[in-house]
Protein backbone atom coordinates (compact mmCIF):
# COMPACT_ATOMS: atom_id res chain seq x y z
CA UNK A 1 0.00 0.00 0.00
CA UNK A 2 1.67 3.34 -1.36
CA UNK A 3 0.77 6.38 1.42
CA UNK A 4 -0.34 9.37 0.60
CA UNK A 5 1.32 12.27 2.66
CA UNK A 6 4.22 15.11 2.86
CA UNK A 7 7.54 15.18 3.49
CA UNK A 8 9.26 17.54 6.07
CA UNK A 9 9.58 21.24 4.35
CA UNK A 10 12.35 21.61 3.20
CA UNK A 11 14.34 25.08 1.53
CA UNK A 12 18.20 24.28 1.53
CA UNK A 13 20.22 23.38 -1.33
CA UNK A 14 20.79 19.69 -1.00
CA UNK A 15 17.84 16.94 -2.16
CA UNK A 16 15.88 14.64 0.47
CA UNK A 17 14.55 11.40 0.04
CA UNK A 18 10.93 11.77 -0.81
CA UNK A 19 9.16 9.39 1.77
CA UNK A 20 5.62 10.50 -0.45
CA UNK A 21 6.92 6.99 -2.17
CA UNK A 22 7.32 4.71 1.02
CA UNK A 23 4.48 2.13 1.28
CA UNK A 24 3.60 0.16 3.93
CA UNK A 25 1.62 -2.72 5.48
CA UNK A 26 -0.80 -3.59 8.25
CA UNK A 27 1.13 -4.19 11.52
CA UNK A 28 -1.50 -7.30 11.60
CA UNK A 29 -0.18 -8.88 8.79
CA UNK A 30 3.43 -8.55 9.59
CA UNK A 31 5.07 -11.75 11.32
CA UNK A 32 6.65 -10.83 14.42
CA UNK A 33 8.93 -12.75 16.66
CA UNK A 34 8.09 -12.38 20.17
CA UNK A 35 4.11 -12.45 21.20
CA UNK A 36 2.52 -11.46 24.70
CA UNK A 37 2.86 -15.42 25.89
CA UNK A 38 6.40 -14.40 26.29
CA UNK A 39 6.18 -12.23 28.53
CA UNK A 40 7.13 -13.16 32.18
CA UNK A 41 4.76 -14.18 34.58
CA UNK A 42 6.11 -12.66 37.80
CA UNK A 43 4.05 -14.52 40.05
CA UNK A 44 6.16 -17.14 39.27
CA UNK A 45 9.04 -15.04 39.71
CA UNK A 46 8.81 -14.77 43.03
CA UNK A 47 7.95 -18.09 44.27
CA UNK A 48 11.31 -19.41 42.44
CA UNK A 49 14.25 -20.75 44.00
CA UNK A 50 16.77 -21.19 41.34
CA UNK A 51 18.16 -18.18 39.10
CA UNK A 52 21.57 -15.96 38.46
CA UNK A 53 23.64 -15.34 41.56
CA UNK A 54 26.19 -13.23 42.81
CA UNK A 55 27.39 -11.12 45.62
CA UNK A 56 27.26 -7.65 43.51
CA UNK A 57 23.41 -8.63 42.95
CA UNK A 58 22.59 -9.10 45.92
CA UNK A 59 24.50 -6.03 47.26
CA UNK A 60 22.38 -3.86 44.27
CA UNK A 61 19.44 -5.10 45.51
CA UNK A 62 19.98 -4.02 49.14
CA UNK A 63 21.00 -0.41 48.00
CA UNK A 64 17.56 -0.39 45.91
CA UNK A 65 15.45 -1.42 49.36
CA UNK A 66 17.70 0.74 51.05
CA UNK A 67 16.79 3.84 48.62
CA UNK A 68 13.00 2.92 48.91
CA UNK A 69 13.09 2.58 52.86
CA UNK A 70 14.35 6.60 53.10
CA UNK A 71 12.07 7.93 50.28
CA UNK A 72 15.17 8.14 47.98
CA UNK A 73 14.90 8.30 44.06
CA UNK A 74 15.82 4.72 42.10
CA UNK A 75 16.19 5.37 38.35
CA UNK A 76 16.30 3.44 35.44
CA UNK A 77 17.04 3.48 32.14
CA UNK A 78 16.35 0.63 29.82
CA UNK A 79 17.19 0.04 26.37
CA UNK A 80 14.57 -1.65 23.79
CA UNK A 81 16.04 -5.37 24.56
CA UNK A 82 14.12 -5.40 27.92
CA UNK A 83 10.69 -5.73 26.01
CA UNK A 84 11.68 -8.37 23.47
CA UNK A 85 13.19 -10.43 26.44
CA UNK A 86 9.29 -10.28 28.26
CA UNK A 87 10.66 -7.96 31.17
CA UNK A 88 8.13 -5.24 30.71
CA UNK A 89 5.95 -6.69 33.55
CA UNK A 90 9.08 -6.40 35.75
CA UNK A 91 9.22 -2.55 35.71
CA UNK A 92 5.69 -2.51 35.61
CA UNK A 93 5.33 -3.95 38.72
CA UNK A 94 8.50 -1.87 40.44
CA UNK A 95 7.12 1.41 39.08
CA UNK A 96 3.75 0.59 40.58
CA UNK A 97 5.27 -1.08 44.00
CA UNK A 98 6.74 2.91 43.74
CA UNK A 99 10.39 1.02 43.95
CA UNK A 100 11.15 2.68 40.55
CA UNK A 101 10.82 6.60 40.79
CA UNK A 102 11.40 7.48 36.90
CA UNK A 103 12.29 5.61 33.88
CA UNK A 104 14.19 7.13 31.07
CA UNK A 105 14.26 4.72 27.93
CA UNK A 106 15.21 5.01 24.29
CA UNK A 107 12.71 4.69 21.22
CA UNK A 108 12.70 1.76 20.20
CA UNK A 109 11.88 0.41 23.64
CA UNK A 110 8.28 2.44 22.48
CA UNK A 111 7.88 0.60 19.68
CA UNK A 112 7.93 -2.71 20.98
CA UNK A 113 5.99 -1.74 24.41
CA UNK A 114 3.46 -0.03 21.45
CA UNK A 115 2.92 -3.03 19.50
CA UNK A 116 2.54 -5.80 22.26
CA UNK A 117 -0.29 -3.33 23.58
CA UNK A 118 -1.76 -2.83 20.27
CA UNK A 119 -1.78 -6.41 19.23
CA UNK A 120 0.18 -8.68 21.49
CA UNK A 121 3.28 -9.02 19.24
CA UNK A 122 6.41 -6.90 18.05
CA UNK A 123 9.94 -7.64 16.77
CA UNK A 124 9.75 -8.73 13.04
CA UNK A 125 12.57 -10.38 11.52
CA UNK A 126 15.30 -7.99 9.43
CA UNK A 127 16.88 -10.10 7.91
CA UNK A 128 13.69 -11.63 5.89
CA UNK A 129 12.36 -8.03 5.38
CA UNK A 130 15.23 -6.07 4.60
CA UNK A 131 16.50 -7.25 1.66
CA UNK A 132 12.63 -6.85 0.52
CA UNK A 133 12.35 -3.37 1.39
CA UNK A 134 9.78 -4.45 3.93
CA UNK A 135 11.45 -4.08 7.70
CA UNK A 136 10.09 -0.83 9.50
CA UNK A 137 7.18 -0.19 7.63
CA UNK A 138 4.02 -1.56 9.56
CA UNK A 139 1.47 1.41 9.05
CA UNK A 140 -0.01 1.47 12.48
CA UNK A 141 3.49 2.11 14.56
CA UNK A 142 4.58 4.63 12.59
CA UNK A 143 0.92 6.71 11.80
CA UNK A 144 -0.17 6.39 15.88
CA UNK A 145 3.31 7.55 17.36
CA UNK A 146 3.80 9.86 14.96
CA UNK A 147 0.08 11.23 15.71
CA UNK A 148 0.58 10.67 19.29
CA UNK A 149 4.09 13.06 19.27
CA UNK A 150 2.37 15.68 16.78
CA UNK A 151 -0.72 16.47 18.85
CA UNK A 152 2.04 15.33 21.97
CA UNK A 153 4.24 19.05 20.46
CA UNK A 154 1.09 21.10 20.30
CA UNK A 155 0.43 20.63 24.08
CA UNK A 156 3.52 20.73 24.75
CA UNK A 157 3.66 17.57 26.36
CA UNK A 158 6.38 15.36 26.98
CA UNK A 159 7.27 11.86 24.81
CA UNK A 160 6.24 9.39 27.41
CA UNK A 161 2.92 11.16 28.50
CA UNK A 162 1.86 11.35 25.22
CA UNK A 163 2.18 8.01 24.44
CA UNK A 164 0.44 7.37 28.04
CA UNK A 165 -2.49 8.61 27.34
CA UNK A 166 -2.81 7.43 24.05
CA UNK A 167 -2.35 4.31 25.29
CA UNK A 168 -4.48 5.03 28.32
CA UNK A 169 -7.31 5.22 25.71
CA UNK A 170 -7.70 8.87 25.45
CA UNK A 171 -8.24 10.72 21.78
CA UNK A 172 -4.92 11.76 21.30
CA UNK A 173 -5.54 13.03 18.69
CA UNK A 174 -7.58 10.07 18.01
CA UNK A 175 -8.81 7.34 19.72
CA UNK A 176 -7.07 3.70 19.18
CA UNK A 177 -8.28 -0.08 19.78
CA UNK A 178 -5.37 -2.19 21.99
CA UNK A 179 -5.99 -5.55 22.45
CA UNK A 180 -3.43 -5.47 25.71
CA UNK A 181 -2.97 -2.04 26.83
CA UNK A 182 -2.45 -3.53 30.41
CA UNK A 183 0.72 -5.10 29.31
CA UNK A 184 2.46 -1.64 28.03
CA UNK A 185 5.07 -0.26 30.61
CA UNK A 186 4.23 3.24 29.17
CA UNK A 187 0.47 3.28 29.98
CA UNK A 188 1.09 1.55 33.42
CA UNK A 189 4.16 4.63 33.93
CA UNK A 190 1.08 6.90 32.95
CA UNK A 191 -1.34 5.77 35.39
CA UNK A 192 0.84 5.25 38.08
CA UNK A 193 2.01 9.00 37.74
CA UNK A 194 6.10 7.28 37.54
CA UNK A 195 7.68 9.60 34.93
CA UNK A 196 8.11 7.95 31.25
CA UNK A 197 11.12 9.73 29.46
CA UNK A 198 11.93 9.18 25.94
CA UNK A 199 15.15 9.86 24.54
CA UNK A 200 15.03 9.14 20.86
CA UNK A 201 17.63 9.82 18.21
CA UNK A 202 16.83 11.47 15.03
CA UNK A 203 16.67 8.61 12.20
CA UNK A 204 17.63 5.50 14.72
CA UNK A 205 13.73 3.92 14.89
CA UNK A 206 11.46 2.94 12.20
CA UNK A 207 8.40 5.36 13.16
CA UNK A 208 10.86 7.93 11.33
CA UNK A 209 10.62 6.52 8.11
CA UNK A 210 7.05 7.26 6.27
CA UNK A 211 5.30 10.68 5.95
CA UNK A 212 3.46 10.32 9.06
CA UNK A 213 7.14 11.49 10.83
CA UNK A 214 7.27 15.02 12.15
CA UNK A 215 11.05 15.92 13.20
CA UNK A 216 9.80 18.68 14.85
CA UNK A 217 7.16 17.19 17.03
CA UNK A 218 9.30 14.24 17.73
CA UNK A 219 12.85 16.74 19.16
CA UNK A 220 10.00 18.67 21.27
CA UNK A 221 8.36 15.71 23.05
CA UNK A 222 11.89 13.99 23.45
CA UNK A 223 13.49 17.30 24.68
CA UNK A 224 11.23 18.04 27.30
CA UNK A 225 11.54 14.30 28.33
CA UNK A 226 15.54 14.78 28.95
CA UNK A 227 14.69 18.08 31.02
CA UNK A 228 11.87 15.76 32.91
CA UNK A 229 14.58 13.12 33.48
CA UNK A 230 17.44 15.62 34.37
CA UNK A 231 15.24 17.12 36.95
CA UNK A 232 14.69 13.34 38.37
CA UNK A 233 18.32 12.86 38.14
CA UNK A 234 18.73 15.75 40.69
CA UNK A 235 16.72 14.66 42.90
CA UNK A 236 19.49 11.89 43.89
CA UNK A 237 21.28 14.76 45.58
CA UNK A 238 20.79 13.30 49.09
CA UNK A 239 21.57 9.77 47.57
CA UNK A 240 19.60 6.77 45.52
CA UNK A 241 20.68 4.81 42.68
CA UNK A 242 20.60 5.06 38.84
CA UNK A 243 20.65 1.62 36.84
CA UNK A 244 21.14 1.39 33.39
CA UNK A 245 19.91 -1.57 31.81
CA UNK A 246 20.73 -2.65 28.10
CA UNK A 247 21.25 0.98 26.98
CA UNK A 248 24.96 1.24 26.49
CA UNK A 249 24.87 4.12 24.29
CA UNK A 250 22.35 6.59 24.52
CA UNK A 251 21.32 5.54 28.24
CA UNK A 252 24.87 6.04 29.86
CA UNK A 253 24.96 8.95 27.73
CA UNK A 254 21.75 11.01 28.98
CA UNK A 255 22.53 9.89 32.69
CA UNK A 256 26.09 11.21 32.31
CA UNK A 257 24.75 14.47 31.32
CA UNK A 258 21.60 14.81 33.11
CA UNK A 259 24.00 14.38 36.40
CA UNK A 260 26.77 16.77 35.09
CA UNK A 261 23.37 19.27 35.20
CA UNK A 262 22.27 18.90 38.60
CA UNK A 263 26.08 19.21 39.77
CA UNK A 264 26.26 22.40 37.82
CA UNK A 265 23.34 23.98 39.73
CA UNK A 266 24.69 22.62 43.25
CA UNK A 267 22.47 19.32 43.26
CA UNK A 268 25.19 16.64 42.99
CA UNK A 269 24.28 12.83 43.37
CA UNK A 270 26.10 12.60 46.63
CA UNK A 271 27.08 8.79 47.50
CA UNK A 272 25.00 7.93 44.45
CA UNK A 273 24.91 4.29 43.84
CA UNK A 274 25.06 2.76 40.26
CA UNK A 275 24.77 -0.21 38.11
CA UNK A 276 24.94 -1.17 34.37
CA UNK A 277 23.18 -4.72 33.56
CA UNK A 278 24.86 -5.79 30.57
CA UNK A 279 26.16 -9.19 29.04
CA UNK A 280 29.41 -8.02 27.41
CA UNK A 281 32.79 -9.12 29.45
CA UNK A 282 33.87 -5.81 30.86
CA UNK A 283 37.63 -4.90 32.64
CA UNK A 284 36.27 -2.56 35.33
CA UNK A 285 39.63 -2.03 36.92
CA UNK A 286 41.04 -0.56 33.59
CA UNK A 287 38.15 1.28 32.72
CA UNK A 288 38.28 2.83 36.02
CA UNK A 289 41.77 3.97 34.80
CA UNK A 290 41.04 5.94 32.25
CA UNK A 291 42.97 3.48 30.31
CA UNK A 292 42.71 4.10 26.46
CA UNK A 293 44.01 1.30 25.15
CA UNK A 294 41.40 -1.47 26.72
CA UNK A 295 38.09 -2.10 25.26
CA UNK A 296 36.20 -1.43 28.10
CA UNK A 297 37.59 2.39 28.09
CA UNK A 298 35.05 2.50 25.05
CA UNK A 299 31.83 0.74 26.66
CA UNK A 300 30.02 3.96 27.98
CA UNK A 301 28.17 1.90 30.22
CA UNK A 302 31.26 0.63 32.52
CA UNK A 303 33.06 4.11 31.81
CA UNK A 304 30.53 6.42 33.11
CA UNK A 305 27.80 4.84 34.66
CA UNK A 306 30.04 1.95 36.39
CA UNK A 307 33.28 4.07 37.51
CA UNK A 308 33.47 7.87 37.14
CA UNK A 309 29.82 8.84 38.19
CA UNK A 310 30.43 6.84 41.27
CA UNK A 311 33.73 8.03 41.51
CA UNK A 312 32.95 11.38 41.32
CA UNK A 313 30.79 11.77 44.18
CA UNK A 314 31.56 9.03 46.51
CA UNK A 315 29.49 6.29 45.62
CA UNK A 316 29.70 2.89 44.18
CA UNK A 317 29.07 1.25 40.95
CA UNK A 318 28.29 -2.31 39.79
CA UNK A 319 28.55 -4.08 36.94
CA UNK A 320 25.85 -7.02 36.50
CA UNK A 321 26.60 -9.20 33.66
CA UNK A 322 24.52 -11.95 31.95
CA UNK A 323 21.61 -12.31 29.82
CA UNK A 324 18.60 -10.37 31.02
CA UNK A 325 16.27 -13.10 31.16
CA UNK A 326 18.23 -14.40 33.86
CA UNK A 327 19.90 -11.25 35.60
CA UNK A 328 16.87 -8.69 35.48
CA UNK A 329 14.70 -12.25 37.12
CA UNK A 330 16.60 -12.67 40.23
CA UNK A 331 17.21 -8.51 41.09
CA UNK A 332 13.42 -8.14 41.18
CA UNK A 333 13.18 -11.61 43.36
CA UNK A 334 16.05 -10.39 45.90
CA UNK A 335 13.86 -6.55 45.64
CA UNK A 336 10.52 -7.91 46.22
CA UNK A 337 11.12 -10.68 49.07
CA UNK A 338 13.67 -7.81 50.69
CA UNK A 339 9.74 -5.64 51.21
CA UNK A 340 8.71 -5.29 54.25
Amino acid sequence: MRMEGAAMRYEGEYTVFDTSNVKVYSLLDRPSEVSISDLIDIKEIVNESDGFRSPELEELSGKVLEAKEKGLPVIVFCGAHVIKNGMGPLLSSLMHEKIITALGVNGAFTIHDFELAYCGRTSESIPNALSRGLFGFAEETNKYINNALIHGNKLFLGYGESMGRLLSGEAFPEKIDCMYPEVSVQYNAYRDSIPLCVHSAMGTDIYHMTPYFDGESLGGCSARDFLIFANEISKLEKGGVCIVIGSAVIGAEVVLKAISMAANVGRPPKLITTASFDIRDADLDEASKNNKEVASYYFRDVKSIVTRIPNAFGGKGYYIKGNHKETLPSFYRLIMKGMP
